[in-house]
């Protein structure tokens, strides 16, 4: 969800013990409610799925993945995305959760050109694909997923997104994820931004009539997220984001207001230093 920047997370500045990371995990996850990768929560996850439970067993048990989704998320949190990706991708349907994050962040800062990230993202789409069919019912396998699919869109553009049908795919998985867990604040965050940026591109009211999208929807999702986040950077940048695409002059002593709380947040990890740091400079500019 974050803008485009060039500049890199600093490594293993947030690299955190298994033991803080647990302590620390439902901060580091108010944005998303991603449940901790323990192998008692796995294999409650597992309970009731058959295709995962013979996929679990046959890489070793929950206890092993959760060793292995621990270091995942341990280096995604340390801001050593293209690790992650490589970590997380194998480790089936709920590793691919931490890299089909993974991987939308490192599409945003690599220095890849414009073809490999696209094969990345088609990649992570892929993973994404076969973990909804895995896990429908987890809602982080449908965010995820909607999270890649709207950074492709971001590569081949808005408009060509929409008239090929992946926007419709995006809001699909991401109204799935609120679905199942209405208290997801990036999913609420990610939807404001769908109908902002769709307003954006095809005025008020085509884009009401044509895909059902309004600025009010816009600023009900973020306002919501506000509520559940309070406290994240990303958050409160977005907002802002949305904002300017709905009516820059208009809204712009309110963007300007969430951009200095975004810039007033304590970062628990490398992605929120980074939004912290943008959101400064952003203020300076």
């Amino acid at each position: 969800m974050t803008r485009k920047s060039t500049d890199r997370p600093s490594r293993g500045a947030y690299r955190y013990t298994p033991e803080k990371l647990k302590a620390l995990w439902a901060q580091l996850h108010v944005t998303d409610r991603e449940p901790w990768p323990g192998h008692t929560e796995i294999a409650r996850t597992a309970h009731g799925t058959p295709e995962f439970t013979a996929w679990l067993r046959e890489y070793g048990g929950a206890q092993k993945l959760a060793d292995a989704l621990q270091a995942a998320w341990s280096v995604f949190h340390a801001g050593e995305f293209a690790h992650a990706v490589e970590l997380g991708a194998q480790l089936g349907a709920l590793g691919a959760c931490v890299a089909n994050r993974a991987a939308a962040v490192e599409s945003l800062y690599t220095r890849r050109g414009p073809q490999a990230i696209v094969k990345e993202l088609l990649a992570a789409m892929q993973r994404g694909e076969e973990a909804v069919a895995m896990l429908p019912h987890h809602p982080n396998t449908h965010y995820t997923l909607a999270l890649v699919l709207g950074r492709y869109s971001q590569r081949i553009s808005i408009l060509k997104a929409i008239s090929d049908g992946i926007a419709a795919r995006v809001k699909s998985h991401l109204d799935q994820a609120l679905a199942l867990e209405p208290r997801h604040a990036e999913a609420h965050v990610a939807l404001g931004l769908y109908h902002a940026e769709i307003v954006h591109k095809l005025g008020g009211i085509v884009a009401s009539f044509t895909h059902g999208v309004s600025a009010s929807a816009a600023i009900e999702h973020l306002r919501r997220a506000v509520e559940l986040a309070p406290r994240s950077p990303i958050v409160h940048m977005e907002y802002a984001y949305a904002l300017q695409l709905l009516d820059a002059q208009r809204h712009r002593a309110d963007a300007e207001q969430l951009y200095h709380e975004a810039a007033a947040c304590e970062p628990l990890d490398a992605m929120e230093a980074l939004d912290v740091e943008r959101a400064k400079h952003g203020l300076a500019a």
